[in-house]
């Protein structure tokens, strides 16, 4: 039986576009305040190929300060309106529930939360009741405080347990099995070494029988490999990374270059 999640049939590697309404995003802060734009890009990555849009009005870059509830509504609102309007499955990144709830009225069908619903306690019934699919993120501490934690025993065992401990806290309130994803958390806190341990681990995570999603694109530690500062420049190395954490058993790859990452897997597809 082929596996699903959230109505969405994981056939083959899913791709999550990456539409961010912030000023202060690390890759593309500033890029889409308008959401006239953010609508036309979404819709563009979408004919690129993109299977969900993942739409984000508060950003979580390391250092990153929370924003008021309203200036993050105010964001994303129009944003998911208008791109579910024209039959796009929308993903809202967000922590809170009064978000969450807003954007799911607006016709979002995915809540993807990088505390894994820790943050606002008001956003695991929510999901519940809605029965809404939610992806759960790894990571530790706060933006603000760069999540800084302490050393890992064994970076891949330790992320998985994190993430089946909260998936199975998501079951017990009422949210389907069928309806949660996982992430690693790439770059949240994670040196050099556990990234690329996380993304060669993928399988490691998939095991315990949720969905994994991937976001490891244009992150900080590629530059840190490749010297590269820009990371818009990073797209070759992201398309690499994708594709290898597909190789290893992600779902679904949470991506800023859509038509690149689709060619690749198209490639790797063929050559498998």
């Amino acid at each position: 039986m082929i596996p699903s999640f959230g109505g969405i049939v994981l056939d083959r590697p899913r791709v999550m576009a990456i539409v961010n309404v912030t000023p202060d995003s690390f890759s593309d802060g500033g890029e889409r305040l308008d959401p006239a734009q953010a609508i036309d890009d979404g819709l563009r990555f979408v004919g690129d190929g993109a299977d969900i849009v993942d739409v984000g009005g508060e950003s979580t870059r390391p250092g990153s300060r929370p924003i008021p509830m309203d200036e993050e509504l105010r964001r994303v609102r129009p944003v998911v309106e208008g791109l579910a309007r024209r039959g796009v499955v929308v993903s809202i990144d967000t922590r809170r529930a009064e978000v969450a709830r807003a954007c799911l009225d607006a016709g979002a069908g995915i809540v993807n939360d990088v505390s894994a619903l820790r943050d606002d306690s008001s956003l695991l019934p929510l999901v519940a009741g809605r029965r809404a699919p939610v992806v759960l993120m790894h990571r530790r501490g706060q933006p603000e405080g760069k999540y800084e934690g302490a050393a890992y025993r064994d970076v891949v065992e330790d992320v998985r347990d994190f993430l089946i401990k909260r998936a199975q806290t998501a079951e017990a309130a009422g949210v389907p099995r069928n309806r949660i994803a996982v992430d690693p958390g790439i770059g949240f806190g994670k040196s050099i070494e556990e990234n690329l341990a996380l993304i060669a681990g993928v399988g490691r995570l998939a095991a315990a029988g949720y969905p994994v999603l991937v976001g490891s694109s244009r992150k900080g530690f590629i530059g840190r490999l490749t010297g590269i500062a820009e990371p818009r420049r990073r797209d070759p190395a992201s398309v690499w990374l994708a594709v290898e954490a597909a190789r290893q058993g992600a779902a679904i790859l949470r991506v800023h270059d859509v038509a690149g990452t689709r060619q690749a897997l198209a490639v790797w597809s063929a050559m498998r």
